[in-house]
């Protein structure tokens, strides 16, 4: 390496937005005194930008720690982000942490790195959380295809199982005019679409007197990007104007990602969510008769306390019955700090893993059924790196995987494919290429 050049690596757990500010602290660091190496490689300095939405993020956190102290020692580690912020002297005992920030100490991470010596004791820098209040603007870049772009943070809901808002702070968000000018910088490195993503992504506003639907306007305007992909909102912010664009605009994609957790209204209130479950009913065949091909995917959680056979059955129907077409399902975990962490009726993992394996299996079937209902349509597809030999695999407007025989220059470009059936697994549909 050049003179005072070091390796910096980086690891994301978590969401979306994690990568989207991942992404911009690298950039942040100046090219003349960082370079940038794979997580894999022996570097100088390995940061890990953490989320703790689950136990299971916790625990894939301490596990990147051990697997670098192990293989490299003199490594100087920096643990970042959300488990940064909810439990610095919980990071700070794990062996081979040298560096502690919480959510806004980490985009300033190059005044913090300082001396590269390995320390008895982590340094800790972590604001209250209320003093939060900062937005700092994100994109990712690296992948030919697609950019995440963070256009909210922070979350002002408080659901009963959620850590988010002690982690993130307030619902905030730039002010319309400054998303566009990070787009068109999107625009500018050849990227052609956008997955606009955020905490609560569809508060988009509350901290400039704007909306979603008004930024949504306004990005479609710029020059050189072709999909603008909405990452996911809550039902209760999708407005009947936001399900008519897109339907209208075709820069915006068909595909809607809801967070539903449980399709039992006793749940739902346990969970202090801002909606019932006929909400969520009358959102999904709002889209769905506007916009008759649209992916339609949700968030579940299993197991919340008090949960019983009948509530879990009253969710399993609920979804069955929907045309939704695929789900991410999660396991409750206990969080401490939170609401639900204190509630009795505390259900088995055993029983917590069964409901699991059902509703995973569901989601199976209903994107079967998805990916069959789209045989023989014709469809634009986003067309990404070549990952199987004489293929190439992309993504339709409403996010099927599709695959079909590689040609050169296919690669990043958007083509029009006739989708002709399903592969084995029935998750990847095959496709013919259509001469434009």
């Amino acid at each position: 390496m050049p003179d005072g050049v070091l390796r910096v690596a980086f690891h994301t757990l978590g969401c979306k937005l994690n990568f989207a500010e991942t992404s911009t602290i690298a950039r942040s660091l100046p090219q003349d005194k960082f370079k940038r190496v794979s997580f894999n490689d022996e570097a100088d300095i390995y940061i890990i930008n953490t989320c703790s939405v689950t136990d299971a993020a916790d625990k894939k956190c301490r596990q990147a720690v051990s697997k670098i102290a192990g293989r490299y020692p003199e490594a100087f580690i920096a643990v970042v982000g959300c488990y940064a912020q909810l439990k610095p002297g919980e990071i700070a005992s794990i062996p081979g942490v040298d560096l502690v920030l919480g959510t806004n100490e980490k985009f300033d991470i190059e005044r913090y790195i300082g001396n590269l010596e390995k320390k008895n004791a982590p340094e800790i820098h972590s604001c209250e959380i209320g003093m939060a209040d900062r937005f700092t603007p994100s994109w990712s870049m690296g992948d030919r295809t697609r950019s995440f772009l963070k256009v909210q943070d922070g979350c002002d809901y408080k659901c009963s199982y959620c850590t988010i808002p002690l982690a993130r702070g307030a619902s905030r968000n730039p002010a319309i005019k400054e998303c566009v000018k990070e787009a068109a910088s999107i625009a500018a490195s050849g990227i052609t679409e956008i997955v606009l993503t955020g905490i609560n992504t569809g508060d988009f506003g509350k901290s400039t007197g704007e909306n979603f639907d008004s930024l949504l306007r306004e990005l479609i305007k710029v020059e050189g990007i072709e999909r603008y992909r909405i990452s996911s909102i809550e039902p209760n912010l999708i407005t009947d104007e936001i399900i008519r664009l897109v339907a209208e605009e075709e820069r915006l994609m068909p595909h809607f990602h809801i967070p539903l957790q449980s399709g039992c209204n006793r749940t739902l209130a346990g969970m202090k969510r801002r909606y019932n479950r006929e909400l969520f009913a009358d959102k999904v065949t709002k889209i769905r008769n506007l916009i008759p091909y649209a992916a339609i995917g949700a968030d579940v959680i299993t197991g919340f306390p008090g949960e019983t056979e009948d509530d879990f059955a009253e969710t399993y129907d609920f979804i069955l019955s929907l045309p939704v077409s695929y789900l991410h399902v999660f396991r409750f975990s206990e969080r401490p700090g939170t609401e639900a962490a204190k509630l009795e009726g505390k259900i088995p993992h055993k029983i917590k893993e069964e409901r699991s394996r059902r509703l995973m299996k569901l989601s199976e079937s209903k994107n079967l059924a998805f990916n069959r209902m789209n045989t023989g349509r014709i469809e634009k597809v986003l067309f990404e790196k070549n990952r199987t030999e004489g293929y190439a695999t992309g993504f339709t407007t409403n996010y099927i995987k599709v695959m079909v025989q590689n040609i050169k220059g296919l690669q990043g470009s958007i083509r029009k494919v006739k989708l002709t059936g399903l592969t084995e697994g029935g998750d990847v549909m095959s496709g013919e290429l259509i001469s434009d």
